[in-house]
């Protein structure tokens, strides 16, 4: 005969690791049942709607898995890039997965995870005269980028370090809400050279018909990406770091990464 004493036990046990398991999902996500990730969705092929006003692309993809892993549904706040850190730190969501490059600075405001490796390309207008192939090529040019990159302070330093010294005049730079902003002040004539994450540029001259095309033969200023969570939610960053190593034992990870030309970060 079974002794009550222990099935008592055994179900106590039973109901407080379901109760404890429920809880953490409700503690550590904005939306329990959720996970609610930021990104701004103008961003191809790492985020953007399709026809059918479905997100897409790798950071989405990613996303889905990781909540799937995490017995989660993954839910997406489109947010301007430059306000990403900002709302994460808000609560507004409970990570930022947006082709964001880890940096020290980014990294002072939220715990990282670094997810993939990719380098950025110099864009410029088909027929035009110019076709740089390296940062210091921008000596003299007026670049538009997208707020909130990392590349801004690069290139005001490679402006300040080398083109004013060599006489090369300098870079200036001029920043735009999005990427596609970017891009229509490349074809208005307003910038002279448009800078951006591989992946994108691509889609850029795909999706130009061929009018803006990479000049650049290599990439540059290549860089991790991270997934973003806030501080104070090691709960959370925890958890994820354990959907992400599930995703690679699976093998998704990697068919994740092939798919999309990236590469996996060595550190």
């Amino acid at each position: 005969m079974r002794n009550p004493m222990n099935i008592a036990v055994r179900l106590s046990l039973l109901a407080f690791a379901i109760l404890g398991a429920a809880g953490a999902h409700a503690a550590t996500t904005v939306t329990p049942g959720i996970l609610k990730v930021g990104m701004e969705i103008t961003y191809p092929p790492f985020e953007s709607y399709d026809e059918q006003k479905n997100v897409v692309g790798s950071d989405p993809e990613l996303a889905r898995l990781l909540a799937k892993h995490l017995d989660l549904k993954a839910d997406f706040v489109d947010t301007k890039f430059s306000n990403l850190l900002l709302s994460l730190n808000a609560g507004h969501y409970d990570a930022i997965i947006s082709g964001m490059y880890i940096t020290p600075e980014r990294q002072t405001q939220a715990q990282t995870i670094p997810y993939a490796k990719t380098g950025a390309a110099i864009m410029v207008l088909k027929d035009s005269p110019l076709k740089p192939k390296v940062p210091e090529d921008l000596c003299g040019l007026k670049i538009g980028l997208e707020k909130g990159t990392t590349w801004v302070t690069q290139f005001n330093k490679l402006s300040t370090d080398y083109c004013v010294p060599n006489n090369k005049g300098a870079i200036m730079v001029s920043e735009f809400p999005s990427a596609p902003e970017v891009t229509q002040a490349l074809l208005s004539g307003n910038v002279q050279a448009q800078v951006e994450i591989d992946g994108a540029a691509g889609m850029i001259a795909e999706r130009t018909k061929g009018r803006v095309v990479i000049s650049t033969e290599h990439s540059i200023y290549q860089q991790t990406l991270g997934i973003y969570v806030k501080k104070d939610n090691d709960a959370l960053y925890q958890a994820l770091l354990k959907a992400f190593d599930a995703t690679k034992a699976s093998g998704e990870y990697a068919a994740l990464l092939k798919k999309y030309n990236l590469e996996e970060p060595t550190n």
